[in-house]
């Protein structure tokens, strides 16, 4: 069902610090046990709002981030770009984010922010949608297997804090119709 409150727009600069909060707000809830606790706790929303302002004004503009609003406030934001392997761009698209505010959880707000992001991805004509899922993220993991992407054997181990931590690539065919 449709939450008629619920609006998707582009994000602007003056969005920074609110998708902050909320990117914060998620890999704290989202990682927790997943992560180092002391690397989540040292997270700061000032520096992220900062990166997202830098990322909006000097980017390249084939980033494409959005905006969930629910009566007015913020809820969730969701970035999309061309795949990146190393260095280079392909021709699949990649979704580099998505987070809900950690209240928000279960409200439909993910879900209509991956729509979105897909739709806008099929209509640019990509073939593909691929993104990276830590692959002990059990919860995503379900989320995104529910959005009709699946785990393509594709895995990046990286370190937190001197923690070794794995990635899984999923990927979801788009058909432009």
């Amino acid at each position: 069902m449709d939450d008629v409150n619920l609006r998707i727009r582009q994000m602007s600069l003056a969005d920074c610090d609110r998708v902050a909060e909320i990117r914060v707000g998620g890999w704290r809830s989202a990682y927790r046990g997943l992560m180092p606790q002391p690397y989540l706790d040292g997270l700061s929303v000032t520096e992220d709002a900062e990166r997202h302002r830098t990322r909006l004004t000097q980017g390249h503009g084939t980033r494409v981030d959005l905006i969930a609003e629910r009566n007015g406030g913020t809820v969730g934001w969701a970035c999309h770009g061309p795949y990146r392997e190393g260095d280079t761009r392909t021709e699949d698209a990649e979704l580099y984010a998505l987070y809900v505010d950690p209240g928000q959880y279960g409200a439909g707000i993910g879900r209509a922010l991956l729509r979105e992001s897909i739709r806008r991805c099929t209509a640019a004509g990509h073939p593909r949608m691929l993104l990276w899922v830590l692959k002990e993220n059990a919860r995503a993991r379900r989320f995104y297997e529910q959005a009709g992407f699946r785990p393509d054997g594709a895995e990046e181990p990286f370190e937190v804090d001197g923690v070794a931590v794995s990635e899984v690539r999923y990927v979801r065919e788009l058909n432009a119709a």
